[in-house]
């Protein structure tokens, strides 16, 4: 199953919950505890800087557009695949849609963040939705921020296959002393490297339908 039918169920979703099921790869945060005790910081800030675009993004087939919430409205699911808590809510519609949320871990590990959809650009490419956006993420002591600009693209077709990309870059760092920087592609390729840590992967591989 392509990830953006769990993303968009044929029976339809909100915003907000499009966001939420987005946000249902929480497997790159369950591996943190694991990093954090070998005290292997920078792995653990790369595995965190992947699900901050991985949950940010989806990439496949667009199949309809969500039903827009109502100011204030929250949304809770939790992940299947770890039982995290996911929870989005809608702060503001106007002048933009600023969205908030966290992924709460079962052992209290916490991924925070949100964005801000200042409108939409046409292009050749494509609608583009620039989101500039913020995340913090919290384990015991341990602490990690990300800041940059998401773009959500919509890719038009004739054919009633619109398509939905993303591109753009997160600035990384955190409280171990490690920094580095994400970048993603409209591929779905992503580089990132924290200190002499390099490491690619694909998003658009990631599949989030459990």
């Amino acid at each position: 199953m392509e990830a953006t039918r769990y993303e968009l169920p044929s029976e339809g979703s909100t915003l907000l919950g499009y966001v939420v099921r987005r946000m249902h790869k929480t497997h790159y945060l369950a591996e943190i505890p694991a990093l954090l005790a070998e005290s292997n910081t920078a792995q653990a800030l790369v595995r965190i800087g992947l699900y901050a675009a991985a949950s940010s993004t989806s990439f496949g087939r667009a199949y309809y557009q969500p039903e827009f919430n109502q100011t204030g409205e929250i949304i809770s699911e939790a992940d299947p695949e770890t039982c995290a808590l996911i929870t989005a809510k809608l702060e503001s519609r106007s002048p933009h849609y600023v969205i908030s949320y966290s992924a709460v871990m079962p052992n209290g590990d916490t991924f925070s963040g949100g964005e801000e959809i200042t409108g939409t650009t046409i292009g050749l490419r494509g609608l583009g939705m620039p989101a500039p956006s913020k995340f913090s993420f919290t384990s015991g002591k341990y602490f990690a921020e990300m800041t940059g600009v998401i773009t959500s693209e919509l890719v038009l077709s004739l054919i009633g296959n619109t398509r939905i990309r993303a591109y753009g870059f997160l600035h990384l760092k955190d409280n171990a002393g490690n920094a580095g920087k994400l970048q993603l592609e409209r591929n779905g390729n992503i580089l990132i490297q924290v200190g002499d840590l390099s490491e690619k992967q694909s998003l658009g591989e990631i599949k989030s339908g459990h």
